[in-house]
């Protein structure tokens, strides 16, 4: 199990979207401070592979995080293995195709609003019913992206959804606050995953470059000329899910190398 005195002692997570990743970083990350984790994603075989990777006191398992019964299970399984929930890490997301707005279909654009919005929503229902109200505490982080600061061509639906997620932490907040509940999102820029250089590839691809003059492209204006790695991000999340943020709430966060500035 991980460190009995690490930042997240005596704590139990829920990361979603946690096979493969950055949800699979954080959840090594999560146990090492001393969680105990679940982790779940639709692969059955590659998120059980990914809790075994990350340490005694995670547990991986099949969860589709659009369907209800799926997330009742999910939270429960939690609540049975572990006694409660005190983190949930709303991480899973499809980037969906790439369309213009009039290119559009309701099969991309449903599904990549239930992956992201409504199974936040999901997610953070059980949780909250299920262990937060009764035990008066509780951590819930979701992500976005800066893409939901700036908007991005071709991703109206993508776009859409992560912009949501700021406005649906703030709601959070506010109901559970008085029950001792935080919500709050992270917001990365982009991250150094597969996801992210295949996506990269595939831009360098359509702009007749390499995939290496594609990424210094996409740096021009990024203060610290760096792209996030997924412990960064991993980083944050810790930090929001410990009682050392116990009085930040209902904000939106970024972790982007100062890509992108509110304020």
């Amino acid at each position: 199990m991980g460190s009995q005195s690490g930042l997240l002692a005596g704590k139990v997570a829920i990361i979603t979207g946690a096979s493969t990743g950055t949800g699979a970083v954080m959840a090594r990350q999560f146990v090492a401070e001393g969680a105990r984790v679940l982790l779940s994603a639709r692969r059955e075989e590659q998120v059980k592979a990914a809790a075994l990777a990350a340490g005694e006191g995670a547990i991986g398992m099949r969860c589709d995080v659009t369907n209800e019964d799926d997330v009742r299970a999910m939270v429960a399984r939690a609540v049975d293995e572990f006694g409660q929930v005190d983190i949930l890490l709303n991480n899973a997301v499809i980037p969906g195709k790439d369309l213009y707005v009039w290119e559009q279909t309701l099969e991309n654009w449903h599904a990549v609003m239930d992956v992201v919005l409504t199974a936040a929503m999901l997610c953070t229902r059980e949780v909250i019913k299920q262990s937060m109200l009764e035990r008066k505490t509780g951590s819930i982080i979701n992500f976005s992206s800066t893409a939901g600061w700036m908007g991005m061509a071709r991703k109206t639906h993508y776009v859409t959804a992560k912009a949501g997620m700021r406005a649906f932490t703030k709601t959070v907040a506010l109901e559970g606050g008085p029950y001792g509940i935080r919500c709050n999102c992270l917001v990365p820029g982009g991250i150094e995953t597969d996801l992210w250089i295949n996506w990269g590839k595939r831009m360098a691809a359509e702009q007749g470059i390499s995939f290496e003059a594609w990424k210094k492209k996409s740096l021009e204006g990024v203060p610290l000329q760096m792209i996030s790695q997924p412990e960064d991000i991993g980083n944050l999340a810790l930090f929001l899910a410990s009682d050392k943020s116990r009085t930040i709430t209902g904000q939106s966060i970024n972790c982007d190398a100062g890509g992108y500035m509110v304020g």
